[in-house]
């Protein structure tokens, strides 16, 4: 079994904000870990990542940990791959009017929420209600549309300001009860 962290983009990389920590803990529980810096880590594009992915090999025996841009590439990857579970941080549905987020490529097709279900067993939602970035109506309806277990803060702003979300670890850990 194995874990596939996926960071935003903007420049973000694996040895970004709470990253490391989680890749650390996971290991503990057992896990094969893959934290790496994905390709085209700026604009994170669909185009890039989503091959990445299955390169990588992630499948019914991985779990997806996604931030922000890592989030919305792993909504998009179930939409056509069986996973364990997918867990969600700081994620959208739409490009927020934004031409770059436009531009990656995640948003011109209607997303298959049955099919991103059907593909894995579980999926957790966390989020923020101080999402500097991430209006809190967006992962609200991605709850809403997936059925998964949804956990909102109203402290926590996107996620970036941590070294480490133990949140994150504790539902792995319940999920895989260990």
């Amino acid at each position: 079994m194995k874990a596939i962290l996926i960071h935003g983009n903007g420049g973000c990389t694996a040895a970004d904000i709470w990253l490391p920590w989680l890749e650390r803990e996971l290991r503990t529980l057992g896990l094969d870990v893959i934290n790496v810096t994905f390709p085209d880590n700026v604009k994170a594009r669909a185009s890039y990542w989503l091959p990445f992915l299955e390169q990588l090999d992630a499948d019914e025996r991985t779990i997806l940990i996604g931030h922000s841009s890592g989030a919305v590439a792993a909504m998009r990857y179930a939409e056509t791959h069986r996973l364990l579970g997918s867990i969600l941080v700081g994620v959208c549905h739409t490009d927020l009017g934004d031409s770059g987020e436009a531009a990656s490529g995640y948003y011109r097709e209607p997303w298959q929420w049955q099919r991103i279900r059907d593909n894995q067993q579980w999926i957790a939602i966390y989020s923020s209600t101080d999402d500097p970035h991430i209006p809190i109506a967006e992962p609200r309806f991605v709850a809403a549309q997936l059925k998964c277990s949804y956990f909102e803060f109203t402290d926590r702003g996107h996620f970036v300001d941590s070294r480490e979300l133990p949140e994150v670890l504790e539902f792995v850990r319940r999920k895989l009860d260990r």
